[in-house]
């Protein structure tokens, strides 16, 4: 089993020594025992940090480089016009704290997120027209994420203690 201990920034193609293809849930995770495209036994052995994406590469201990892939999956593609009722679907959509991929097609914005009949019904609420289909998940990273730094830089010691009362 090949152990990936490492991320790395670019390599020459001709380097990639095989591709794993992994769902948006399991790209989330720095331990993990999967397949690549080839059928090697990979494990993953990463410090906890950012989220895996489409195209991200990480090396083995014995050196071999592996390609991740965003693998396609059940998603709901919710079209709408771009402006400020784009920007008030992903604010609704967001505040309740699902991830969601955000782009621009010629029918206008569209925001990307998992199948869930809630969220599906406040995106036609808002005036989206939904898609149910299969496709690559990649969302926004968030705001604190950081490439290959697991605490994004961002502390909260501020040298004082906070005292709320309720």
């Amino acid at each position: 089993m090949l152990e990936l201990i490492k991320r790395v920034s670019h390599v020459e193609s001709t380097e990639i020594f095989d591709n794993l293809t992994l769902p948006y849930d399991l790209r989330m995770r720095g331990r993990l025992r999967s397949t690549t495209e080839t059928s090697q036994d990979v494990g993953l052995f990463l410090d906890r940090g950012p989220v895996l994406r489409d195209g991200d590469l990480l090396q083995a201990r014995t050196g071999e480089i592996i390609r991740i892939r965003a693998a396609e999956e059940p998603v709901v593609t919710a079209y709408i016009q771009a402006g400020l009722p784009l920007a008030r679907l992903c604010y609704h959509l967001g505040n309740r704290h699902v991830s969601l991929a955000i782009g621009q097609s010629e029918r206008g914005g569209w925001v990307r997120f998992p199948p869930d009949h809630v969220l599906e019904e406040l995106a036609e609420h808002l005036g989206a027209e939904l898609v149910r289909h299969t496709a690559t998940f990649d969302p926004e990273p968030g705001a604190y994420a950081q490439v290959g730094n697991a605490d994004s830089g961002h502390s909260h010691s501020h040298g004082h203690h906070h005292a709320h009362s309720h």
